[in-house]
């Protein structure tokens, strides 16, 4: 539309009228890889599909999400981040329709992998508008509210799973998961035209493809042991040999890299980043709490609808607590992350260790109202969770270009997703294998897996530490201070 601004002609007011419609469709795209699992029995029954095309339903979504964000990332630094968003989201509405409208597993398991690609289109441009649009306080402000949506998305999803499948019934409901996503984005692609900014022009940037081809199938390597198989298969039988492949393709990648820019044409993957500290040190801590913080709401919901008779309704209802406390202290945190910097992080990152430890400790042995006992440390785990994200990418993309925020941005959310998928695949067989050593027995199940997943967020919390002492020892430069 010829109204559409610019990047150099941003007012403040579209400023964050297209930060809105970013979240909206960054929020969308990680609602369905938690909504979805409340869903699952009802497409069991629905579609009599069996555990290999169940998990598949899953899996393909992260799989090809995974896959597609650092690329997607380049995609948008080099063209048009706008364009590339818009495609996303027309790409994730059609495949959304097509999983709502599925006659048959195979049909579902292939549009859910299309839905992946579009939400790995979709991600990266998020990051990378905030990077472009914001600067300063505001830019952690905008970063604190797309924390806030990663947190809530991820822990309501359960609940609007819940309350769909619940309205629909068992024919209907699992089909209106999927179908809800329509409506929102058709009126995202109308906003997006409207007013997302277009890039000024400037010089046109090398693709990379061979960079692309090698990480792309580097990052299919290490998430296919992950997706393999039915969730409930012991992590002795997945065929992890398939890392070491990936190993020797990633080192093909940095090869090709070097010898890419020595031509003086731009990377994939800007390897000047891997340099920097404060970027380093936020992709590895938010691999591994990402790697516990997924696999929370899996196992908490299999443990309520298996091992308490809760409706797919309660058990999202019982996870809301740390949806809210997520959403609250993602807020605060994102306008304080410039006065306190790693100190929120670490400080979030041991609220949910002692919210974690909390429920471990009381879940097996309370009886009867479960889920309003166990509210009080779900809000204090998702109250720390909040103060992990934003600040974490705010923090790591602090010192990054941002004509190359759309490429960083895409490296830390696909270390993340990796994350996710290897946390997830991990704590789930260990959820299974103590329900089947101990006789059925869910509650020590579940507290089993959520040692895991402490373990995993206390690897994070070490990072954080190592890093916080770093920054007190030689303090960073402002946040402006870009590597270029």
């Amino acid at each position: 539309m010829s109204d559409t601004p610019t990047d150099g002609t941003i007012t403040e007011k579209q400023r964050w009228r297209a930060l809105m419609v970013c979240l909206v469709a960054g929020a969308m795209t990680l609602l369905d890889v938690s909504i979805v699992n409340v869903a699952l029995p009802s497409i069991r029954d629905g579609l009599g599909a069996g555990p290999s095309t169940i998990q598949w339903v899953v899996a393909g979504y992260a799989l090809a999400f995974g896959i597609l964000l650092v690329p997607a990332g380049r995609l948008g630094d080099a063209r048009s981040r706008r364009s590339v968003f818009i495609a996303g989201v027309v790409l994730f509405t059609l495949s959304s329709a097509l999983c709502g409208a599925a006659q048959d597993p195979v049909w579902l398991a292939v549009a859910r992998v299309l839905q992946g690609f579009g939400g790995g289109l979709i991600s990266p441009q998020v990051s990378g508008f905030i990077q472009t649009m914001f600067t300063g306080r505001d830019r952690g402000r905008a970063f604190g509210l797309f924390g806030a949506s990663i947190g809530v998305s991820t822990a309501i999803g359960p609940l609007l799973g819940g309350v769909l499948v619940n309205a629909g019934g068992p024919d209907l409901g699992w089909r209106l998961v999927f179908f809800v996503n329509v409506p929102v984005g058709v009126v995202l692609v109308l906003l997006a035209l409207r007013w997302l900014p277009r890039a000024g022009t400037g010089h046109r940037q090398s693709l990379d493809p061979v960079g692309v081809v090698l990480f792309a199938a580097a990052i299919l390597l290490v998430l296919w042991p992950v997706v393999q198989g039915d969730q409930d298969t012991p992590l002795s039988q997945r065929p992890w040999w398939f890392l070491a492949v990936a190993a020797v393709v990633l080192v093909l990648f940095l090869l090709w890299e070097r010898r890419w820019a020595a031509r003086g044409e731009e990377t994939l993957v800007d390897l000047s980043l891997l340099r920097v500290r404060s970027f380093t040190t936020g992709l590895g801590l938010g691999t591994f709490y990402f790697a516990g913080f997924t696999a929370i709401f899996i196992v908490l919901t299999l443990y309520l609808q298996e091992g308490l008779g809760y409706s797919a309704l309660e058990a999202g209802l019982t996870q809301l607590p740390f949806a809210v406390g997520s959403a609250v202290s993602a807020f605060l945190a994102g306008r304080l992350v410039h006065r306190f910097g790693r100190w929120l992080v670490v400080l979030g990152l041991v609220g949910v260790v002692v919210g974690l430890v909390v429920i471990d400790v009381i879940a097996p042995v309370i009886e009867g109202m479960e889920g309003l006992k166990l509210a009080p440390a779900l809000l204090l785990a998702g109250f720390g969770g909040g103060m992990v994200i934003s600040p974490n990418v705010t923090l790591a993309l602090a010192e990054v270009d941002p004509a190359r925020a759309g490429a960083g941005g895409g490296l830390l959310q696909t270390a993340q997703r990796t994350g996710s998928a290897i946390g997830v695949a991990v704590v789930l067989a260990i959820f299974f294998q103590s329900a089947a050593a101990t006789g059925g027995d869910l509650g020590e199940a579940l507290s089993y897996s959520l040692r895991t997943t402490i373990a995993l967020v206390l690897v994070a919390l070490a990072l954080g530490v190592v890093d916080l002492r770093r920054r007190t020892a030689d303090p960073a430069p402002e946040p402006a201070e870009v590597v270029r």
